[in-house]
């Protein structure tokens, strides 16, 4: 797993991912994850294509945790299924789609800023 250089004073860091998984804040989790300042949760989805309005209910059920999400989408970036677009949309959550690593980073600098944010990441090879 390649480390992440972010700032440290962040809630809830993501320190490392790929092998299939991540260390969040001094912990190793397998597969993919959701992840707020508050919760690391496992997200039982392994790959883009199979992100559906089911696969975004535990986010939706969390939502009042945080502003808007950054969606991980494995090692490449790639688009967001309509079905699981419009169940976060119908939810009123804000989302953005990138490659698993620049959410990675992208959450660690969010949450040092004091952002409400969540993510959820599909884990990488």
């Amino acid at each position: 797993m390649p480390p992440l250089r972010e700032l440290d004073q962040a809630e809830r860091r993501i320190e490392r991912y790929g092998a299939g998984g991540f260390r969040i804040s001094g912990m190793s989790h397998e597969g993919g994850v959701l992840v707020t300042s508050g919760r690391v949760a496992p997200w039982s989805v392994a790959a883009l294509d199979a992100l559906d309005a089911a696969a975004m209910a535990p986010l939706i059920a969390r939502r009042d945790d945080y502003e808007f999400v950054l969606i991980g989408c494995g090692a490449q970036f790639g688009l967001l299924p309509k079905a699981a677009k419009q169940a976060l949309r119908d939810a009123g959550i804000r989302f953005d789609v990138m490659d698993t690593g620049a959410a990675c980073r992208t959450y660690n600098v969010l949450v040092a800023e004091g952002r409400r944010v969540a993510a959820a990441l599909l884990p990488v090879p």
